[in-house]
């Protein structure tokens, strides 16, 4: 009986370029200026779950020197005090990114880079977010793009 070798078909697939190469892994830190966020108090009187957080804010290179883009997005209150589940679209020079995922108060936050525009069009990985300050007013956004 004749012995099959399951790499030959791999090699032959990765050949002709039907797997694809492993892209190389990509850091963007941003730092966002939370000005506009704005909360709507959809149901029990203050937080509470099902209420909307929206905004449109500034994103700044690493340093927050330089403006870099600009973001736009919503979240949904699913723990009164305690979490948001997040979707937004960063507009950058070349391209957008799109995360999605929980922003837990008070702590960092993971979020799915789930794609993307332009340069950015075959993107996914992870954003890191970082408080800067105690008040919610600036943020690092750490892409991990892949």
């Amino acid at each position: 009986m004749k012995k099959f070798n399951s790499a030959l078909p791999l090699a032959a697939l990765a050949v002709f370029g039907f797997i694809p190469a492993a892209a190389a892994a990509h850091t963007l830190t941003l730092v966002e200026r939370a000005t506009s966020d704005a909360v709507t108090d959809t149901g029990a009187k203050d937080d509470s779950v099902g209420d909307i957080l929206t905004f449109a804010n500034d994103l700044y290179d690493k340093d927050n020197q330089t403006k870099a883009g600009s973001n736009n997005g919503y979240c949904f209150r699913t723990v009164a005090g305690k979490a948001w589940e997040c979707a937004f679209t960063n507009m950058l020079a070349g391209g957008q990114i799109n995360v999605a995922g929980p922003f837990i108060d008070g702590q960092d936050s993971t979020m799915a880079i789930i794609g993307g525009t332009g340069r950015y069009h075959n993107a996914h990985g992870e954003m890191l977010l970082h408080a800067r300050d105690a008040k919610g007013t600036e943020y690092d956004f750490t892409f991990n793009i892949r």
